[in-house]
C-alpha cells in the first residue's frame, strides 16, 4: 500500500503543495483528497511497460510522421485545486494543447491518463485517484498492469468510470482513444517471470 509522508507537521489538516516539496526528490509524491502519498521510484517491470508503452504510442505524437494528434508527456505534475497527482503518462489532444506548456507543473486537465501499477500504488490508483480524474474531467484511463499482465481501459461516464475492455497476458490490444495502433501485450510485460522454485530448479 503507498503511505503516509510522516513530516506533515500537523496530520489533522489538509497536505499542502509545501510539505509535498520536502519529499526528497527520490521519492514520488502526491496529494490526493487532502492526503500526502509517497513511494519510491518504479521498479523494473513497472519502468520497462512505461517505456515500451510509450514507443508504441509515439506515433500519435505531433512532431512525427506517424498518426499525430496528441501531445503525450511521461509523468506530468497535475494540479486539480488541491489535488496533485503525477500519472505514469497522461495525453492531450493537439486542438486542446497545439504546444507543450513551459511550466513546471499543468493545470490544463489531459484527456488520457495511464497508470502503470505496481503492489504499493494499486490501491491509491483504482481507488481515491480515479475519482480525482473523474472529478477533473480526464476522458479515458487505462491501467496496466506488469505483474499481473493485464491493461484496463476505462472510459469517464458521468461522475464515475465505465469499464470498456480488460486485456489479459498475451493478447494484442485496439484500445481507445488510441486503436490506430495495435499494442501486443507481451512486448509491455516482457518473458513471464520464473516462480521461486523454478529459479532454484534453474541454478542446481
Amino acid at each position: 500500500m503507498a503511505r503516509h509522508v510522516t513530516d506533515v507537521p500537523d496530520r489533522d489538516r489538509p497536505a499542502t503543495y509545501d510539505d509535498l516539496l520536502r519529499v526528497p526528490d527520490h521519492m514520488v509524491a502526491e496529494i490526493v483528497d487532502g492526503a500526502l502519498y509517497t513511494w519510491p521510484r518504479p521498479a523494473g517491470p513497472q519502468t520497462r511497460a512505461r517505456s515500451r508503452l510509450g514507443g508504441r504510442l509515439d506515433t500519435f505524437q505531433d512532431d512525427g510522421d506517424g498518426v499525430g494528434g496528441w501531445q503525450i508527456l511521461d509523468e506530468p505534475e497535475l494540479h486539480f485545486g488541491a489535488d496533485v497527482v503525477v500519472p505514469d503518462m497522461a495525453a492531450w489532444r493537439i486542438a486542446r494543447m497545439p504546444v507543450i506548456l513551459d511550466v513546471p507543473f499543468f493545470t490544463l486537465v489531459p484527456d488520457w491518463v495511464c497508470e502503470i501499477l505496481s503492489p504499493s500504488t494499486s490501491r491509491l490508483n483504482r481507488g481515491k485517484k480515479l475519482g480525482v480524474y473523474a472529478r477533473a474531467g480526464v476522458s479515458y484511463t487505462w491501467h496496466a498492469d506488469p505483474i499481473a499482465r493485464t491493461l484496463e481501459v476505462l472510459m469517464r461516464d458521468g461522475g464515475g468510470w465505465t469499464t470498456q475492455s480488460i486485456y489479459r497476458a498475451d493478447e494484442r490490444m485496439r484500445a481507445i482513444p488510441f486503436e490506430a495502433v495495435e499494442i501486443p501485450l507481451p512486448y509491455l510485460w516482457g518473458p513471464p517471470r520464473a516462480d521461486a522454485s523454478s529459479s532454484e530448479t534453474a541454478r542446481s
